[in-house]
């Protein structure tokens, strides 16, 4: 048994681990409990194990689906692509479609953090027939977050800027200590209260350091300053919006919640929208679990 399957054993008590096809790779899968289906996307520099303080509870209600998205965890890690289309969120949320699909699920509720926050919203844009309700951490769109980013946000997130350099340059860099970046990501920015579960964050940084992991990093930040910002103009200008109900959730100590006017920002993008304040920083699944626990308890019923 891995180091990774031990860690779900414990982590995830319950939950059968499976490995689906998608359309480019294998995307790792864990699923667990009864009821109605919910897939939860996880962030950077992370893997599905974010949630184990949040999926076994709603477990108890829903059969709950966590994945490592492409290029992270144990899930397939495309190289580098023309224009970086394999790291689009448009492309890993055709991918996420499918492999729900796959798994019997052609409805579903949603939630994503972070990266996998910016997965479900394009999914909910670009397959809204699929979506019953949709869960968003702390995030503000790829369009609106380079529109408003001042030289505070550029200097808190600087690897928003660092990491779509062209390759070599953030790769070579990274490389130098990728345990280092990694955690510094996962504790170092303002605002962060996570107390991580130590095995868990051994975890995220083992999985995000190797050369294809760091590689596939920067793809996706890449994509987000090209592909990602072309997709959410075209919306823009079309008026698509997101149909089902939302919630946005964010951390008022941290960078997202201190520097946009996220109500205004999500009304543009969602209708029929709730909001849910968190008294944390950017990591909300294991900064506040239990509130966030039962915001979403609340929201997805």
């Amino acid at each position: 048994m891995t180091l990774f399957e031990e860690l779900d054993a414990r982590l995830l008590p319950g939950f059968r681990r499976q490995s689906v096809q998608g359309p480019d790779g294998e995307i790792l899968a864990l699923v667990g409990g009864e009821g109605p289906p919910l897939l939860m996307l996880h962030g950077d520099p992370q893997t599905h194990l974010c949630w184990h303080q949040i999926a076994p509870s709603l477990a108890e209600n829903y059969t709950v689906v966590l994945t490592d998205l492409r290029g992270r965890g144990e899930s397939h890690k495309p190289g580098e692509t023309p224009e970086h289309l394999a790291y689009a969120k448009r492309t890993h949320a055709r991918e996420q479609v499918e492999v729900m699909a796959a798994l019997g699920f052609e409805r579903f509720r949603l939630v994503g953090h972070d990266r996998g926050a910016r997965v479900a919203r394009r999914m909910a844009l670009d397959h809204p027939g699929r979506i019953e309700r949709l869960g968003i951490m702390d995030i503000v769109p790829a369009l609106d977050f380079y529109e408003a980013t001042t030289a505070q946000i550029a200097q808190d997130y600087y690897y928003f800027f660092f990491l779509t350099q062209p390759r070599p340059i953030p790769e070579t860099l990274v490389r130098g200590n990728p345990e280092m970046f990694m955690g510094q990501i996962l504790t170092g920015l303002p605002g962060q209260t996570a107390v991580y579960h130590p095995e868990a964050y051994k975890a995220y940084i083992a999985a995000s350091s190797s050369d294809e992991a760091v590689l596939a990093m920067c793809e996706c930040f890449r994509a987000g300053l090209s592909q990602d910002i072309e997709h959410d103009r075209e919306d823009r200008a079309a008026g698509r919006t997101i149909a089902c109900p939302t919630l946005v959730m964010w951390g008022d100590q941290g960078v997202v919640g201190k520097n946009f006017d996220l109500q205004s920002i999500w009304r543009a993008w969602a209708p029929d929208i709730r909001f849910a304040p968190m008294p944390c920083g950017h990591f909300i699944p294991e900064e506040q679990p239990e509130q966030a626990l039962r915001a979403l308890r609340e929201f997805l019923a």
